[in-house]
């Protein structure tokens, strides 16, 4: 089980451990991996330019975050219509933030957005800024849910 509130009261709100922060963002990652590779393998595969594949892929980490989150609050007995606006609450800035850094890394490495998938650019880029962006989303996590918000209010129905 998570624990969303680790240690001790500040401001009406318990402080968030670096280890829920940390399980938060690996949620959101998981989500947004997954949806960055199909949109990236099907851009890819399709022969789409960069701007419409890299759409796809940012629609589809939002997509597949979304539906983990829900799969776990739909389980908590909430209607489809709440379990979607915690979902929200709990994901948006989250996966917003990492869907910035991790395009922002592809977009910066010379070739990576060019790159096809059978080249080793394209998969050390994409696991490279997947990895940036859960060390930089982890600070934003816990600094949500030391103030009740983002994945804190998921955990209130799982």
């Amino acid at each position: 089980m998570h624990q969303a509130h680790d240690g001790h009261e500040h401001g009406g709100h318990a402080a968030a451990s670096w280890g829920a922060a940390a399980r938060a963002t690996l949620h959101c990652l998981t989500g947004c991996a997954l949806g960055e590779i199909l949109g990236m393998v099907v851009g890819t595969a399709l022969s789409w330019h960069n701007a419409p594949t890299m759409v796809l892929a940012v629609v589809l980490a939002f997509v597949f975050g979304y539906a983990l989150t829900l799969r776990g609050v739909l389980g908590s007995a909430l209607g489809l219509r709440t379990a979607v606006r915690v979902a929200l609450a709990a994901d948006t800035l989250s996966i917003a933030v990492m869907e910035l850094i991790d395009n922002g890394v592809i977009a910066l490495i010379p070739g990576a957005l060019d790159a096809a998938l059978s080249e080793a650019l394209f998969w050390w880029t994409l696991a490279l800024s997947l990895a940036l962006a859960f060390v930089v989303t982890t600070p934003v996590n816990r600094w949500m849910i030391s103030r009740g918000k983002g994945h804190a209010v998921a955990h209130r129905y799982h």
